[in-house]
């Protein structure tokens, strides 16, 4: 699963560095070449801008939220370190975005670009020879408040612009000689998982979800080897360990959801943030699933496309066994319908619009999918009792015609295509 990950968005960036480099260069953020309504690379220099007056020293200390970061470059071999901003007090929400929502790309991006990456190289499964740091960085991740924290940087932190659509930026990085922190106090889920070396990691990252630990919580300990059977223990690279926590917890729920009633109704449920236009679509059917994408010229994913890009991964009843070329966006949608599922105690087949337009200039991370997706889930869906109906809504709501989208959709070209047990059935 994670090489499949690794390999798609290695290819995504090379594609984007390649299609950047000739008009960036000639427009220096001023001139639009690229089309954009504002440019993410000056977006980042001013918010690093702000931050690089604060870290000018090899010494930096201040409240971590706390975050982590593990690498996954020449992984085994990868750098982990602490994100610390420059600043005490609370932190807390640089580094939660479970509550993001309702926030600009500006906003965003200063609550990342606030936060210095320390590196400091281990062996990911063999973490333990990695002294004193490793054990810091580890109770840093189980840390339930912001914790302060010093590091000695072998130079003054500096940045380099990377746009991933997978995690949340950060700022600037230096390897780090030493790391001291305060006092912790761990968040008690996380806690019992860290000193029960006899608990799976999956029983660890389900057990503390269901008790009501946040998601980005659990995959910050998950990332730094704080789960799991003593001798499985491991750190994980960051951007993994994130989609590793969404598929865990997404199947688990859909071992209840696949087996309840299904819903007696199709249902819309649209939505509108950081200029990504929504529509999901719940149908009374047993469990299906698909998110299409489509990003329109000038955003991060297609930006030298003359045309809008569309990519779409689906599953049915059975599940897939493939990673999703989506990459981790599919998983984290998955999990947050089937938290709907749950709540509802019904099954449903879902498909998830997206239009990615051009003011989304810059990636975020996943949690822009995740928590988008269980945001329009707890608004009033609009019900109908047809599929044409409820396509008719999607219509309505996005600027891609319904008939690119079906075009684009495993799901509904099976839904239009297959007979069911229900064409079979007569009306009394």
């Amino acid at each position: 699963m994670m090489n499949g990950d690794t390999a798609f968005f290695d290819t995504m960036a090379e594609k984007n560095s390649a299609t950047r480099s000739g008009s960036c260069i000639v427009c220096k953020g001023s001139r639009m070449l690229c089309g954009k309504s504002r440019c993410p690379l000056m977006i980042k220099f001013y918010s690093q801008h702000k931050t690089m007056k604060l870290i000018d020293a090899k010494d930096i200390e201040g409240c971590s939220p706390p975050a982590v970061f593990v690498g996954r470059f020449g992984y085994p071999k990868v750098e982990i370190g602490p994100l610390i901003p420059p600043m005490f007090g609370d932190t807390s929400l640089m580094d939660k975005p479970e509550f993001w929502i309702g926030k600009s790309i500006d906003e965003i991006v200063d609550f990342r670009f606030n936060l210095v990456r320390g590196k400091y190289r281990i062996d990911a499964r063999n973490f333990k020879e990695g002294g004193r740091i490793v054990d810091n960085v580890q109770e840093l991740a189980l840390t339930e408040r912001p914790l302060e924290v010093e590091a000695l940087f072998t130079q003054k932190p500096r940045g380099r612009v990377i746009l991933d659509d997978e995690i949340q930026p950060f700022g600037p990085s230096a390897k780090m000689e030493k790391m001291t922190i305060g006092n912790p106090k761990f968040e008690r889920n996380l806690e019992r998982s860290f000193y029960d070396t006899d608990m799976r990691a999956v029983e660890a990252v389900l057990s503390a979800y269901r008790n009501g630990t946040l998601i980005s919580e659990i995959q910050k300990a998950f990332a730094v080897g704080t789960m799991g059977v003593e001798k499985n223990r491991r750190f994980v690279p960051t951007r993994w360990s994130i989609t590793a926590v969404d598929d865990m917890i997404g199947k688990d729920l859909l071992k209840t959801t696949k087996h309840n009633n299904t819903i007696d109704e199709f249902r819309i449920y649209p939505w509108e943030q950081l200029d990504n236009r929504w529509c999901i679509l719940l149908m009374p059917c047993s469990w299906r699933y698909e998110l299409i994408e489509a990003w329109y010229p000038n955003t991060t994913w297609n930006q030298g496309g003359h045309g809008i890009e569309i990519i779409s991964d689906h599953e049915f009843y059975e599940g897939r066994t493939e990673y999703a070329q989506i990459g981790g966006c599919y998983y984290a949608a998955r999990m947050a319908v089937n938290e709907l599922l749950m709540r509802e105690k019904r099954q449903a087949g879902a498909v998830i619009f997206r239009e990615a337009h051009s003011g989304y200039v810059m990636p975020v991370g996943v949690w822009n999918v995740r928590e988008n997706v269980r945001a329009a889930l707890k608004t009033r869906p609009k019900k109908y009792e047809s599929m044409e109906a409820a396509l008719q809504h999607v219509e309505r709501v996005m600027e891609i015609p319904r008939k690119t989208w079906i075009a684009n959709s495993g799901i509904l070209k099976d839904w239009f295509t297959q007979r069911r047990l229900d064409d079979f059935v007569q009306s009394p």
